[in-house]
């Protein structure tokens, strides 16, 4: 079983488009109908989804953090600075992280991209 990602809604949706190009599975807090959720809600929702979290949030990192240190479960977080990745960069490790990974590879951990 690969990697589910649930996208937060500061995701450009070019990432979205490019990573249903490659067939991995990817849900966004819009469609989800939780866009309106604050950032510890979207980590509660995507938990039970059990879909790993990517965003470019660093709020959503803090949270990831606070429950690593106090044992709260999660499926995982993948962070990038907006500044710091290309859209191509991020649909190439999120694609890679999709194929390589299995949910288990990802719960309660926090992964930076860009890998290069």
């Amino acid at each position: 079983m690969s990697l589910s990602f649930f996208f937060d809604h500061h995701v450009d949706f070019r990432i979205t488009q490019g990573l249903r190009l490659r067939l991995i599975e990817v849900l966004t807090a819009a469609e989800d109908g939780s866009s309106r959720l604050h950032d510890e809600g979207l980590m509660l929702r995507a938990a039970e989804l059990e879909r790993v979290v990517f965003s470019q949030d660093e709020d959503l990192l803090a949270i990831a953090r606070k429950w690593q240190q106090t044992g709260q479960p999660f499926p995982g977080l993948v962070y990038a600075h907006q500044r710091r990745i290309t859209i191509g960069q991020a649909v190439r490790d999120l694609e890679l992280m999709g194929r390589a990974l299995e949910p288990a590879d990802m719960e309660n951990r926090v992964e930076y991209l860009p890998f290069d």
